[in-house]
């Protein structure tokens, strides 16, 4: 097994940084994911791991050894990208074997490596089929298959699951995540997807123009997010932001001044809350129906608090509420999250 230490990494195109002063370590045997939106530079990091883009300055280290300049082929890694760049005219074996062959390593090798990996993805039934044979599932597997064949000490995915509908993408990152437990190997993913993020990560590196906004495990993220920005992009529906007003010496939902929030610091701009952690509760702050998602265990209900509008609440079962509805809604004072004006969170809790 090999860490990966990113030092100070930057990345320039025509004088603009798509990654800058980027610095991590991704454990040895560990799951890391680069996670955020489109041109946040989560791709092109991972390029520069895998040695097929130079950075502009700063430093990678792939186990004891500097790789910063090295080629691709010395850094000891696999591959996996979004497109499954399977060779159409050749078998699942010949594509799975393809780069032992180019590799020329020894051949007396290739039958005990090939069924332990057609074991391990279950493709040993497959074996003789061509790519156009086989579902998308199982092309993904193949792709897989010959990533993990070259036995390298750390594997890199760009996305690899983007093409595969809802179900197969759930199945698939089940089959990956135990495939990196079982073999042991460091695995750093990309993905925009953070139910991917979250669901199989050690750690998440969340990633905004270029600079890494948080970087925490899955579960830091969710309960300690370190901005606005972090608050909004993990969750399903994303954490509300309530806009707050000085009212009295105390803050308030602005818009709602009889609402008093406690322990809001004076310098608070928003209150997060997470959609799971509001209840209908006729003590609570009021608030008005918007609209109502069903989605059979549960409920979305969407509100105006104060000023503040498409508040999310997650209620169990079919609520029955219409727009225009008056609702008092409630919330634990310790799932509340202050930020301020500059988006930036306010420990109240001595984090």
């Amino acid at each position: 097994m090999s860490s990966i230490v990113l030092d100070k990494l930057t990345k320039q195109y025509a004088g603009a940084a798509a990654i800058q002063d980027v610095s991590f370590t991704v454990p040895a045997g560990s799951f890391t994911v680069l996670l955020g939106p489109s041109g946040c530079g989560k791709s092109t990091t991972l390029r520069m791991i895998a040695g097929l883009d130079t950075p502009t300055s700063g430093t990678i280290r792939i186990g004891d050894r500097d790789v910063t300049n090295l080629p691709p082929a010395q850094r000891r890694i696999s591959m996996v990208f979004q497109s499954y760049a399977l060779f159409p005219h050749l078998s699942v074996r010949e594509n799975i074997l393809f780069g032992l062959k180019v590799r020329k390593e020894p051949a007396r090798d290739y039958d005990r490596r090939l069924q332990r990996v057609a074991t391990l993805l279950g493709l040993t039934h497959l074996l003789d089929r061509k790519p156009a044979q086989l579902s998308g599932g199982q092309q993904q597997r193949v792709a897989l298959g010959r990533a993990v064949i070259s036995e390298a000490p750390v594997c890199l995915m760009d996305e690899p699951l983007s093409n595969l509908d809802a179900q197969l993408r759930h199945e698939m990152r089940r089959e990956i995540r135990a495939l990196q437990q079982s073999l042991g190997i460091t695995m750093v993913y990309v993905t925009h997807d953070q139910t991917e993020a979250m669901s199989m990560a050690d750690q998440v590196v969340l990633l905004r123009g270029g600079r890494i906004e948080q970087l925490d495990t899955p579960d830091g993220l969710y309960a300690r997010p370190a901005s606005e920005f972090a608050a909004r992009f993990i969750g399903t529906p994303p954490m509300n932001l309530i806009s707050l007003a000085p009212k009295d010496g105390a803050m308030a939902v602005a818009g709602a001044p009889g609402a008093v929030i406690d322990g809001a610091p004076a310098q608070a701009s928003k209150l997060g809350v997470r959609p799971e952690h509001i209840r209908i509760d006729g003590s609570g702050i009021a608030a008005t129906v918007e609209s109502v998602e069903y989605f059979g265990a549960d409920s979305i209900v969407v509100c105006r608090v104060g000023d503040s509008a498409g508040v999310a609440v997650r209620v169990g079962g079919h609520l029955r509420a219409q727009p225009g509805e008056n609702l008092r809604l409630a919330w634990p004072a310790g799932q509340q999250h202050f930020f301020a004006a500059d988006s930036a969170v306010i420990d109240t809790n001595g984090r």
